[in-house]
């Protein structure tokens, strides 16, 4: 069994993903099999911790694949013909090309789109005072490819602040990259 728990776990997706979202919380939950690291979700794996762990991972979920299924076609993230059917059969999946990372970022990779969810949160990191903060709610730092945003939390990144999201990213960071 993994417990997520564990600081063995490092965080739920595809080990070799080009969209690393960190957030510093982790669900208090185990899977029903073996693994350590960046451990890849099964389908139905998430509405099992959803269930478990109570709406507001079911939020941070739901969230992360309104803002996959909100980017550009062209950064291959549209699996599927809703967000819906996207988290239930590609989020966080082994060649998901996803990642929900645990904890404190320990390094940033070029080919990769790093999202820190919170300001508090990424205020609380090792990079915060190289943060260019473009609103209150939305910072960057280009050369780590970074972008820190609200919680992935319906009331506090709500569809416009997604749309949002989506554009500065787009006018801000080096996309190109995480095309894999």
């Amino acid at each position: 069994m993994i417990d997520l728990s564990s600081s063995k776990i490092k965080g739920l997706g595809d080990c070799n993903a080009s969209m690393r979202v960190f957030i510093a919380n982790r669900p208090a939950f185990s899977l029903q099999r073996l693994g350590s690291g960046i451990v890849p979700l099964a389908a139905g794996d998430i509405d099992a911790i959803g269930k478990a762990c109570g709406n507001g991972w079911r939020k941070v979920f739901n969230v992360y694949a309104k803002f996959l299924f909100a980017l550009p076609d062209n950064l291959q993230f549209k699996q599927g013909n809703c967000w819906q059917q996207f988290r239930d059969t590609h989020l966080l999946q082994g060649g998901s090309n996803t990642a929900l990372m645990f904890g404190e970022p320990n390094s940033f990779e070029a080919d990769t789109l790093n999202i820190i969810t919170g300001r508090t949160f990424a205020q609380s990191t090792n990079v915060a005072q190289s943060l260019y903060w473009v609103t209150p709610e939305f910072a960057i730092n280009t050369s780590l490819n970074l972008v820190v945003c609200p919680y992935f939390d319906y009331r506090q990144l709500s569809n416009s602040k997604i749309l949002y999201l989506v554009d500065l990213i787009h006018a801000e960071l080096n996309v190109h990259a995480i095309n894999k």
